[in-house]
């Protein structure tokens, strides 16, 4: 705690002494004009010289000043223009007779995922796609599942399959998972997806990873040469979004529960990936000052001790504490994102992207199965 005090204090003394750095040349500049007017020194070279230089100062300050304040990301800002230009990929490929599909599968009432998929839904609708939400019961067997997935792949106006997770424990999720056609898995979690990813051939990514790659290019963050410390290592978001990252020429390093002295690797990170789910694992201390951080985490947080911990003085969040008796937080403590040059908020962040990324994905399914170039 300590040393996480320490170094948010440092970062906002960094910011106080640039702000009062900047208060006074701007106060020596109109000090300097008032005496150049009173004495009569109005010439040229005073305008040309010593007035522009002191401008130029400022300017140098301000713009050192701006760089030391986190920059938020905003994933839904990006998220609206993916889809902008998915809904443009739509309207082209209807010129040609072709509405790319996507078959929604829902298991039984689970309310959050009812919420996530009735949203994927509703984004069809809204970019031009055609959807069909399955709704099977939560009595249903791993074999009536395989015989609704096959249903899927031999559908023409179906160009990706999406099986909303978590599965009832009766069903075989991996066996499921497996059975979709490769060129209909939309979610990139098929083998020959994985392995085609791995190698550089042309495939469908997960969702997330692709999303914080486009939050990176669209938000003119470097990636090729920088350093990119990726904790967390599932299938879904750890290993692909290392690939990924990889593919646009960064250093990869991965770490996960097991890393030994977790700092000596994230505190070298130009890019810093938060997927390991456990809230707030990443303080402070463990974030190399100015580093970008993709904060994956969504941690639901109920009680008053948790939110304090996170959250104290912040009104805003406390209200809606207060209100619906739980918040989130991501995979990096708040306190973490003001040593960063840039962030990705929880919520708002990474998540927007997801969404966006299926709707890409079912487009370029569409694509590659007809042969188009995507």
């Amino acid at each position: 705690m300590r040393a996480i005090r320490q170094q948010n204090g440092n970062a906002i003394l960094h910011r106080i002494s640039a702000s009062a750095l900047s208060t006074l040349y701007l106060a020596a500049i109109s000090v300097q004009c008032a005496v150049a007017y009173r004495t009569g020194q109005q010439s040229q070279h005073f305008r040309s010289k010593s007035l522009i230089n002191h401008v130029n100062s400022v300017r140098i300050l301000y713009h050192e000043l701006e760089m030391t304040t986190p920059r938020l990301l905003d994933g839904n800002a990006i998220a609206r223009q993916i889809k902008a230009e998915v809904a443009a990929e739509v309207q082209q490929l209807a010129t040609q007779g072709i509405r790319p599909g996507l078959a929604a599968v829902l298991v039984g009432h689970v309310p959050a995922s009812e919420i996530y998929v009735r949203s994927k839904v509703r984004t069809c609708e809204q970019l031009g796609l055609f959807s069909d939400l399955i709704t099977p019961p939560d009595t249903v067997t791993t074999e009536e599942m395989l015989q609704l997935v096959a249903d899927l792949n031999a559908r023409e106006d179906i160009d990706g399959i999406l099986i909303q997770l978590p599965l009832p424990k009766h069903v075989n999720a991996k066996l499921l998972l497996e059975a979709v056609s490769p060129a209909k898995d939309v979610d990139g979690f098929h083998p020959v997806n994985v392995g085609r990813l791995q190698t550089g051939q042309p495939a469908l990514a997960p969702c997330t990873p692709s999303g914080m790659i486009e939050m990176l290019k669209r938000s003119n963050l470097p990636i090729s040469g920088q350093n990119a410390v990726v904790i967390g290592r599932s299938d879904i978001v750890g290993k692909p979004i290392s690939i990924l990252l990889l593919q646009q020429n960064a250093t990869v390093t991965i770490c996960h529960s097991k890393t030994r002295d977790l700092g000596s690797f994230t505190r070298s990170a130009d890019i810093l990936v938060a997927a390991i789910g456990r809230p707030g694992y990443v303080t402070p201390d463990l974030v190399k000052p100015g580093a970008t951080i993709l904060d994956v985490g969504i941690n639901r947080i109920t009680t008053r001790e948790e939110f304090d911990k996170y959250f104290a003085g912040d009104e805003k969040r406390e209200e809606m504490f207060v209100l619906k008796g739980s918040t989130i937080v991501g995979d990096v403590h708040p306190a973490a994102f003001n040593v960063a040059g840039a962030y990705t908020p929880v919520p708002g962040g990474v998540g927007p992207l997801t969404i966006a990324m299926l709707m890409s994905n079912t487009v370029r399914a569409a694509k590659l199965r007809r042969g188009l170039a995507v």
